[in-house]
């Protein structure tokens, strides 16, 4: 059986790396070939394994949008009014911005919001756009409970297009996206994060 499956590894890597060769040329070599050594063959194929690991993570494919993207999204939130749309055009020009996504069902959501609420003179000069998947009404109560409509600067709203969480490729809530002023990612932050931390990120 190890004999076998020796000749099939040298035909494999014969007939890969021999273009010119038929596979019956590959599979004679291989069957001839006796100065190649079995542990060789296992950093032969060692090496294609990391090769195709390598290829797989540099495949654009494989990267989350924001990394290929690193700006401010294009996302699409309807607000608690339910008739109002509010788009990354209503940004504030040369104003740094800090995107969240939650559930106002999230307790570490909710702890967040309790904490920027306490430091808000510390983000007066920050845009924060909270977004979230869930319902819209959900979203509403949220919005109440914490009274959010007293902050100009606090914009909260559904995801219409669901687009966040795959341009994100978030796992956990809430995440934190922040962008500086030019609307250029500075980081991303997947939990909940002290407010000295968050506020460090526009420094």
């Amino acid at each position: 059986m190890m004999k076998r499956c020796s000749i099939l590894c040298r035909f494999f890597i014969l007939h890969k790396y021999s273009r010119k060769k038929s596979p019956a040329q590959s599979l004679t070599f291989a069957f001839n070939s006796s100065n190649v050594s079995m542990q060789k063959l296992i950093a032969a194929i060692i090496g294609l394994l990391l090769s195709a690991v390598i290829n797989a993570q540099a495949d654009p494919a494989s990267t989350p949008p924001y990394k290929r993207f690193p700006s401010v999204p294009p996302f699409k939130l309807l607000k608690t009014d339910s008739v109002s749309v509010f788009t990354k055009a209503d940004l504030k020009k040369n104003r740094p911005v800090l995107v969240i996504l939650f559930s106002p069902e999230c307790d570490h959501c909710k702890h967040e919001t309790e904490e920027i609420i306490r430091r808000i003179d510390d983000f007066k000069k920050i845009q924060i756009v909270m977004a979230t998947m869930m319902p819209l009404n959900t979203a509403r109560q949220f919005y109440e409970e914490y009274e959010l409509a007293r902050f100009e600067n606090i914009t909260v709203g559904k995801d219409m297009d669901n687009l966040l969480p795959t341009y994100y490729a978030i796992n956990n809530l809430p995440f934190l996206a922040f962008y500086d002023k030019k609307g250029k990612l500075i980081d991303v932050f997947e939990g909940s994060l002290p407010v000295e931390k968050v506020l460090g990120k526009f420094e």
